[in-house]
């Protein structure tokens, strides 16, 4: 335990003092070294998809869980994905000196307050090897250092990356030690992390309710945290039935071992007993789940219980319940939800309007599949994570999320 705390505290050390050096690096320094990156990622793939290979294969082994595996696999494409994300945030505007307030007092003080780095941001998380690379291309698009401790099923597939970026932005213009990794498997490392709060300025924990209750829970570093996703649709008694089927479909199978995945239907009750079996139709793969009401309609479905309500499936598995009306949905949604994103399929552009203000979640959607709330696809190139909390950031978080102000204060021997 003492050389595990010793180890880590020496990596944010070194974190905090290349954090310094970074904030004063030109943009066209950091723009060029991420581009490296991203050009690196995409020639050395061989050496990134062998490593991944051997930490899948463990994996089948370990869990028979196919969700599971889509976290941590990795492919030609989805590495091509991950240095497209790079690029993207090089095309972004640089957050850092971006005025956002400005004043001139009658003593004749000139006030203005900027964005800054935070400094040294901590990354906790899971499986899966893209939010790597997301979360160092926005830390150095952002000023900011990163320590980065994933999980232990793609330890080396996360280093690899790490290895890669890190050689990149070196050979270009970024202060070595910008980047840490903690290769450590003993998840005391993460408690070790939490308590750096001289060191680390902000911690980030991305992935399921436990990792983030463990962070929160343990952290005197403040913690953004990125919310587990009980994502639902309530397809309204006017809605276009073939519209909702699609983005019903979309939402829960495209990929359901993400956050932003459907995981409770709600439907409205005039229309149950003609679009519920349309569901059952369209998703034979899917698992599901209803209450009372659904299984008059369908018999042999499954029932839910209490727990469905609040379960973040991250699977084929689906709970349905049938409600009175947008009301009663708002309602089931703000007591069992994440506030992570829900939608509302209809046409009745009252309820989309009383949806929209009264459901408490980060995003909120009208016609449109919730599958959507990614930083890559809301234009913030990659994302650092998707924040449930109403302090700092909410929503998916990019550069911006990433800085702090600082107040800048010119005057010519004013005294108070």
């Amino acid at each position: 335990m003492l050389f595990m705390k010793e180890h880590v505290t020496k990596q944010a050390r070194r974190a905090k003092e290349a954090s310094r050096l970074l904030a004063c690096v030109p943009v066209e320094v950091r723009n060029g070294a991420l581009l490296a990156m991203a050009w690196d990622l995409e020639a050395r793939q061989d050496e990134i998809l062998e490593v991944n290979a051997k930490e899948v294969e463990t994996a089948r082994e370990k869990t028979k869980r196919p969700n599971m595996i889509d976290r941590l696999i990795l492919t030609p494409k989805r590495i091509a994905d991950m240095a497209e994300g790079i690029r993207q945030v090089v095309k972004l505007d640089d957050p850092i000196g971006k005025l956002d307030f400005e004043v001139v007092r009658p003593n004749g003080l000139k006030i203005r307050r900027v964005r800054v780095p935070f400094g040294v941001v901590g990354m906790v998380y899971e499986a899966r090897p893209n939010v790597t690379a997301d979360a160092i291309a926005l830390c150095i698009k952002s000023g900011n250092a990163c320590i980065l401790r994933g999980g232990s099923e793609a330890i080396r597939t996360n280093k690899k990356i790490v290895d890669i970026m890190k050689e990149a932005g070196e050979a270009n213009g970024i202060p070595p030690r910008s980047i840490e990794f903690i290769s450590i498997l003993d998840r005391d490392s993460v408690v070790v992390m939490c308590r750096l709060r001289k060191l680390i300025n902000v911690i980030i924990p991305r992935g399921g309710a436990g990792l983030i209750a463990r962070v929160v829970e343990h952290s005197t570093v403040p913690v953004i945290e990125t919310g587990t996703g009980v994502c639902h649709t309530f397809v309204d008694k006017t809605a276009n039935q073939d519209m909702a089927i699609k983005v019903c479909i979309n939402a829960k199978t495209s990929r359901p071992s993400v956050c932003n995945a459907m995981e409770t239907l709600l439907i409205h009750k005039d229309i149950a007993e003609e679009f519920l079996p349309k569901i059952v139709a369209a998703m034979p793969m899917v698992e599901l789940r209803g209450d009372e009401a659904c299984q008059q309609i369908i018999p042999d479905m499954k029932a839910a219980v209490d727990d469905d309500w609040t379960t973040e499936y991250n699977d084929l598995i689906l709970s349905i319940k049938i409600v009175d009306d947008v009301d009663a949905a708002i309602e089931h949604i703000n007591q069992y939800g994440t506030a992570h994103s829900d939608a509302i399929i209809t046409e009745d552009k009252a309820n989309a309007t009383k949806f929209e203000q009264m459901i408490d979640s980060s995003t909120v959607y009208v016609n449109a599949s919730t599958r959507f709330t990614d930083g890559f696809e809301f234009g913030l190139g990659a994302e650092i994570g998707i924040s449930t909390q109403k302090m700092h950031a909410r929503g998916p978080m990019g550069l911006e999320a990433l800085t702090t102000t600082k107040y800048l204060v010119d005057g010519d021997g004013q005294i108070r």
